[in-house]
């Protein structure tokens, strides 16, 4: 029993030594976007003094950078994004565990070996592709917030079905067909039965697809041009050119990026882990 709470204790402490050194990163954000650059860089000197608090800094932030116009981007593109990807993800999920049709098998291998595809190998493609699609059919792609979307879309969907399908198998099928003996067409117990019933994954997987999303850099870098449709990681990516003594200022910027994300995560944590428990333990 001593050797046990010995090594529990052990462990937590391994615990909470790992939690304090990944938070550490945010608690520095926060105290340098509340600090003057000379503030920041005396912060490990002996006398140790900050100084006073600086809000004026996230006021600064709204008014000498257009950084209204990257967090509204950041939420359309997301938004639409995660609801588009939801939305396929659960019809196709749901297909998947309900439906025995010639190539489901290979359908489900195909989307799980997507994901162990790294995603910049589709860039020359893809960029290729969004040309040829403007040059021959007229519909802009490059630059714009719907080629964002249709990427995230096409990036994030096939994992979303694999959370989605461990909800779906665990449904009875029992619920479906007393639903349809009533009267339900196969549609609407999939609506008014299944769909409730799978809520918290419906949850987990718009959760996983915005915080994807909203991190993702490298695609928004390459195929947007414009501060128009450029969302928050390439604003905060341009600052170190535009701003590169304003220290605070980006400090202040990744803070604010950091909110909406921290938001979504505690909001749907439950839902999230139990999300991908289902849909690694579930057939």
């Amino acid at each position: 029993m001593r050797a046990r709470s010995a090594g529990a204790w052990l462990m937590d402490a391994a615990t909470w030594c790992i939690v304090g050194l990944m938070l550490a990163p945010i608690g520095w954000l926060l105290w340098a976007s509340l600090h003057l650059p000379g503030e920041q860089a005396s912060a490990g000197e002996a006398d140790g003094s900050a100084g006073e608090w600086r809000w004026r800094n996230y006021v600064d932030l709204w008014h000498q950078v257009d950084f209204f116009n990257y967090f509204a981007n950041s939420l359309i593109v997301c938004g639409a994004a995660t609801l588009i990807s939801t939305a396929f993800a659960a019809c196709a999920a749901y297909a998947l565990a309900r439906f025995q049709f010639r190539g489901a098998k290979a359908v489900s291998m195909s989307i799980t070996t997507t994901q162990v595809v790294p995603g910049m190998l589709f860039f020359l493609p893809l960029y290729m592709l969004y040309r040829h699609i403007g040059d021959e059919w007229g519909v802009a792609m490059l630059d714009t917030r719907h080629g964002l979307v249709f990427l995230y879309v096409a990036l994030f969907t096939p994992a979303s079905i694999w959370i989605m399908r461990g909800f779906f198998v665990s449904v009875p099928r029992e619920l479906e067909e007393a639903a349809i003996l009533d009267g339900c067409s196969r549609l609407g117990a999939f609506v008014r039965v299944v769909l409730p019933l799978c809520a918290p994954g419906l949850i987990a997987t718009a959760t996983f697809v915005f915080l994807l999303a909203w991190d993702e850099l490298f695609f928004a870098w390459v195929l947007t041009s414009s501060a128009e449709v450029q969302t928050i990681p390439v604003g905060i990516r341009l600052f170190i050119n535009q701003f590169q003594n304003r220290v605070d200022l980006m400090m202040a910027a990744g803070a604010v990026a950091t909110l909406p994300v921290m938001l979504v995560f505690f909001a749907g944590q439950r839902y999230f882990v139990q999300g991908l428990a289902a849909g690694a333990v579930k057939g």
